[in-house]
């Protein structure tokens, strides 16, 4: 089949599937795994370049409503008729049920049932050992900085906290996204905190911009040496990676219980 990825998590959950030997051309932003960078670039997601991507006459689009703001496109591949499918993952599940849908959309059940009970066995796992823990720290995770967004509990990273022995800070929040303010973050104190601004790449997050915040020196994440830059693609994009950024934070706040854990072999494979 001839593929057409229009946001980086759907190319990662094809990469995870085995099919990267399949697309022809992905958005500006997709950048894993490595061989992507090969590929022609469609433009940002939110701005793909639908005559290119008509052009080269693919036999599927896969596009997702996990970024806010592609409906646009989805509504220029239905114009066009252009063959499409749209994901939209807001959980470890959906994920799961993402990867058997394209897996029979692109005719490969088989493999895609075997990642499938992979991905689930992973997680399982790591619950197990999540049950294990005696002392569950609370992780606030900060997506932007101003205005201050953080994941609530709609959210994967409330599951990833949970998988990795840990509380999401604002999981008590009925939504996906909270915009909050440096006060409330104060008040709560959180165990850790943990930078992961959407779109930024690790390098370029700069902690003294939270540390000039009044009285968050003061905080205990911070006087305890607990407040960490982590990477943006393996927590904000919702694909199988997330499995990856999962197990880097088990490893982090419980070593004693994750740390001889291993990644399944198709995620290390690919």
């Amino acid at each position: 089949m001839k593929l057409i990825s229009i946001c980086p998590s759907n190319t990662e959950l094809l990469a995870y599937l085995g099919m990267i030997d399949q697309l022809i051309a992905v958005d500006d932003f997709s950048d894993w795994p490595e061989s992507v960078h090969a590929l022609p670039r469609l433009g940002p997601d939110l701005s793909i370049d639908m005559d290119k991507v008509e052009s080269l006459k693919p036999d599927l689009v896969l596009a997702s409503l996990s970024v806010p703001g592609m409906e646009k496109n989805i509504e220029e591949l239905k114009n066009r008729d252009i063959p499409y499918i749209v994901l939209d993952p807001q959980s470890l599940n959906d994920i799961a049920d993402d990867l058997l849908l394209v897996g029979q959309e692109c005719g490969i059940e088989e493999r895609a049932n075997i990642v499938h009970k992979e991905y689930l066995g992973f997680i399982d796992e790591m619950k197990k050992r999540a049950s294990t823990v005696t002392n569950t720290p609370t992780l606030y995770w900060e997506w932007w900085p101003k205005p201050i967004f953080t994941p609530g509990r709609i959210n994967w990273l409330t599951e990833i906290s949970a998988i990795s022995g840990g509380l999401n800070e604002f999981r008590d929040v009925e939504l996906a996204s909270v915009q909050t303010d440096w006060e409330d973050v104060l008040q709560r104190n959180p165990d850790y905190i943990l930078l992961a601004w959407v779109g930024v790449r690790p390098a370029k997050v700069n902690k003294e911009v939270v540390l000039k915040r009044p009285g968050w020196k003061d905080l205990l994440a911070i006087k305890n040496d607990r407040f960490s830059i982590m990477e943006e693609e393996l927590y904000c994009r919702p694909s199988p990676r997330l499995l990856e950024g999962a197990l880097k934070l088990g490893k982090m706040i419980h070593p004693d219980i994750y740390n001889d854990l291993q990644l399944p072999k198709w995620i290390v494979s690919v």
